[in-house]
């Protein structure tokens, strides 16, 4: 059975950092994308990002472009979401994701992703 597990969700201040992490229990993880999605109360599911098997091409929603990085470790089957500079808007559930396509804001858009994750709690206070 697959799982993916988050951690690293909390309380920050308003231009504060944090990093979670998703640990997966896929067997062929290096053949999946694997990304980041969040919500927010009353609000859609939103893209966050998306990273290649081999991390080789990563991609952003706008909201978070230049702010967060994506990044992860094979041997590890882990994805990490770095985020920086964080705003209150930023608060959310955030949730992981594995798919086989890179292209996973259009995937989640059809409900056609693999898998996911129960999410964790990122809340930015102003």
């Amino acid at each position: 059975q697959v799982q993916l597990v988050e951690s690293g969700g909390g309380l920050v201040q308003a231009g504060g950092s944090l990093r979670l992490s998703c640990v997966a229990s896929i067997r062929a993880f290096d053949k999946y994308a694997m990304g980041w999605f969040r919500q927010a109360p009353g609000k859609e599911r939103e893209f966050v990002a998306t990273i290649s098997w081999n991390g080789g091409h990563s991609y952003f929603g706008d909201s978070v472009k230049g702010r967060f990085t994506i990044s992860r470790d094979n041997a590890r089957k882990t994805v990490y979401l770095h985020m920086d500079n964080l705003k209150p808007e930023d608060t959310a559930v955030y949730y992981c994701a594995a798919d086989p396509t890179v292209a996973m804001a259009e995937a989640e858009r059809r409900s056609e992703v693999d898998y996911w994750g129960q999410g964790t709690q990122v809340t930015v206070s102003s």
